[in-house]
C-alpha cells in the first residue's frame, strides 16, 4: 500500500515530543508499506537531515515552516475568518501546491495528515482517503478553563468555538481519526458530536532503544527535559523556579538541575544549581544520570512523552496532575503527583532522601511502560486502523 505522510515536524532528530511519535509511525508504517513523506521544517534555521528519514521513507519533500505572528496582515485579517487565525497564518502555499501535485503525479492509498497543521490541507487531497492523526483538544479547553477576567473569558471562548467548529469542518473529510488518549476521546465527542468515535493509539516510545542506556546517577540531581518552544514546557520552568526550587534548596543545599531542549532565547529566573544545556542530540543519558525526573506541567494536552522516557530508563518521576493527564500512572505506585509548590516540594525531597522510594517507583515504571506504553504493542492497532481506513477509498465518513 502506497501512504502519503504529511508532518508539521520533520521528524529527526527526534527531539521532541511531536517528533519521536512521528518517527516511530513511520517506522511502523514502512516495514509494511511504502511511504512518502511530506514534511514542513524550519531550513533557513537548521537543514534536516533527509538522508536518514530516505533510509525509511520512498520519498521526502521538505517546505519551509513559518511560524506563527499574531501581528501579521495574515493573522488580523484571519481574525474574521471561519479558520482559526493560526492555521490561516500559516497556511502555506508551497505545501499546498506540493500536496496537489503530489497525489496527481502518483495514486495513493492513504493519506495521514499529523496533527491539527497537517488536517488543515484536507480540501487538497481529492479522492484519496485520509486519516487524521493525533487530534488533540487538551491544550484549547486548558486555556478556556484558566481564563480569569470577563474580557479573556470572552475571547477564549470565541477561540474555542472557532476551533470545534472547525474542527467539525475538517474532519468531513477524513475517514477516521485517532487521539492519544481517553480524556482526549472524551472530548473529541463532545465537541464533534456527528463524527464517530476515534481510535486511541497512546504516545509510546521504543523501549529497546532506551535498553542498555547506563549511566551513573548524580546524587540529588533533578532533569526536566523539554523545549521553550512550547509553552507549556517554559511556564512550567518558571513556575518551579520561582515557587517550588527554592523550596527543595533550603532542605537539599546540593541539589542540582539540568534542563535540557531549546532554551528559545526565554529567560528563566535565576537559581543556584541550574543547568540549561540548550539543545542536545540525545537526551537519554541525561536522564538516565539523574535521582529524579521533574515533570510541573500545569497545562496541555495529549500525554508526556517526557515521562514515559524517564520511567523507561527507570528514573522516577514527580509531576503533577496535569503531567500525568492521560497516562495510566498511580500516584506512590508509578509516580508522584502533587500539585501545590510546597507538596511538590515535599515530594521531590522526600524522593530524593528514600532510595527504597526511588527503586520501587522505577521498577513500577519501567514495567508500566513495557506493558502499556511500547510501540511493540501499540503499533499492531496503528496499523490494522492504517488498512482498515485505506480500503474506504475516500468514501465512508465516519
Amino acid at each position: 500500500m502506497r501512504i502519503l505522510f504529511l508532518s508539521r515536524w520533520f521528524p529527526y532528530p527526534a527531539d521532541n515530543g511531536s517528533k519521536l511519535r512521528i518517527w516511530n509511525l513511520l517506522r511502523g508504517l514502512s516495514e509494511q508499506h511504502e511511504v512518502s513523506l511530506l514534511s514542513f521544517a524550519d531550513v533557513e534555521k537548521n537543514a534536516p537531515d533527509v538522508s536518514v528519514v530516505r533510509e525509511i521513507c520512498q520519498d521526502v519533500q521538505v517546505v519551509q515552516w513559518r511560524s506563527f505572528n499574531p501581528r501579521s496582515r495574515r493573522a488580523v485579517v484571519g481574525l474574521f475568518s471561519l479558520t482559526p487565525r493560526s492555521y490561516f497564518d500559516t497556511f502555506s502555499e508551497e505545501m499546498s501546491a506540493s500536496i496537489k501535485q503530489t497525489l496527481a503525479s502518483e495514486k495513493f492509498d492513504l493519506v495521514i495528515a499529523s496533527q491539527w497543521a497537517m488536517a488543515s490541507y484536507s480540501q487538497f487531497f481529492g479522492d484519496t482517503a485520509a486519516l487524521f492523526e493525533e487530534v488533540e483538544l487538551g491544550v484549547l479547553q486548558a486555556q478556556n478553563d484558566q481564563v480569569r477576567t470577563t474580557r479573556q473569558r470572552l475571547r477564549q471562548s470565541l477561540t474555542w468555538l472557532k476551533h470545534r467548529s472547525y474542527l467539525s469542518r475538517l474532519l468531513q473529510d477524513f475517514q477516521a481519526c485517532t487521539v492519544v488518549s481517553e480524556q482526549e476521546q472524551r472530548l473529541l465527542a463532545k465537541s464533534a458530536r456527528r463524527y464517530g468515535q476515534a481510535t486511541i493509539i497512546p504516545n509510546c516510545i521504543d523501549l529497546a532503544s532506551y535498553d542498555g542506556v547506563e549511566e551513573a546517577r548524580q546524587p540529588n540531581s533533578l532533569i526536566f527535559a523539554g523545549s521553550f518552544r512550547y509553552a507549556a514546557n517554559y511556564e512550567a520552568m518558571v513556575w518551579f523556579l520561582e515557587c517550588i526550587y527554592p523550596l527543595i534548596w533550603s532542605e537539599i543545599p546540593d541539589i542540582q538541575l539540568t534542563i535540557t531542549g531549546d532554551h528559545a532565547d526565554r529567560k528563566l529566573p535565576s537559581a543556584t544549581g541550574v543547568r540549561q544545556t540548550g539543545f542536545v542530540p540525545d537526551v537519554r543519558p541525561y536522564i538516565a544520570s539523574a535521582w529524579a525526573s521533574v515533570v510541573p506541567l500545569r497545562v496541555g494536552g495529549g500525554t508526556r512523552l517526557k515521562i514515559l522516557e524517564a520511567m523507561a530508563l527507570k528514573t522516577p518521576v514527580v509531576t503533577t496532575s496535569k503531567g500525568a493527564e492521560g497516562l495510566d500512572v498511580a500516584h506512590e505506585r508509578t509516580v508522584l503527583i502533587a500539585d501545590k509548590p510546597a507538596e511538590f516540594a515535599e515530594a521531590v525531597v522526600r524522593l530524593l532522601r528514600d532510595a527504597g522510594l526511588r527503586d520501587r517507583l522505577a521498577a513500577n515504571g519501567y514495567k508500566l511502560v513495557r506493558d502499556y506504553y511500547d510501540w511493540a504493542g501499540a503499533m499492531p492497532r496503528f496499523l490494522q486502523l492504517v488498512e482498515e481506513t485505506a480500503s474506504t477509498n475516500g468514501d465512508g465518513d465516519q
